[in-house]
């Protein structure tokens, strides 16, 4: 399954929403920052996350981008950390 690396950020105006945007991340990545995810995900999942941000943010007063930086096994992003270590997010077996 071909995986892509995502960016996630976002500026919710509202508290309450914004406590529910971040629990939904929690699932889909690894947060980086406040309103900062990074995730990897298959189209699919990806889908099934805007869908579900989709239906949560009110399109006139929140904003959230999603950045594709590119498949996940193949891109190498360059990134200058400043303080605490940043950690790309790897694909690791889930056992249940």
């Amino acid at each position: 399954m071909e995986e892509h690396l995502y960016i996630i950020t976002y500026d919710i105006s509202d508290p309450k929403r914004w406590r529910r945007v971040f629990r939904l991340m929690k699932g889909y990545g690894e947060w980086l920052q406040l309103s900062v995810f990074q995730c990897r995900m298959s189209r699919k999942r990806h889908a099934e996350l805007v869908a579900l941000l989709d239906g949560i943010v009110h399109h006139k007063d929140d904003h959230i981008l999603l950045m594709d930086v590119g498949l996940a096994d193949k891109v190498t992003p360059r990134i200058t950390s400043l303080g605490k270590s940043f950690d790309l997010v790897i694909r690791e077996p889930i056992i249940v």
